[in-house]
């Protein structure tokens, strides 16, 4: 196990209005949605790093209004092509 430790001023601290340890928790989930999102990390890995299982990553991609699906449009335009036999 490794931690990784960040340094905010107490500003950006009292500004988001979170105790230190609520505070870490959505800083996981927050780098975990976005990593998976831009295709960094897969969603099992990305659970891994929020702290969480894999159906409650996908419960927060959803409320984050991110796709549990990492399908690019190319992928998608690929694969209807492919079923249509060209």
């Amino acid at each position: 196990m490794k931690t990784v430790e960040i340094q905010l001023s107490d500003e950006a601290v009292l500004g988001l209005d979170r105790d230190l340890s609520e505070l870490a928790g959505e800083l996981r989930v927050a780098a975990a949605v976005k990593w998976y999102e831009i295709g960094r990390i897969s969603q099992e890995v990305a659970a891994e790093v929020a702290g969480m299982g894999r159906s409650e990553f996908v419960s927060h991609l959803s409320r984050m209004r991110v796709s549990p699906m990492q399908e690019t449009a190319e992928d998608a335009l690929a694969a209807a092509k492919q079923l249509m036999g060209g």
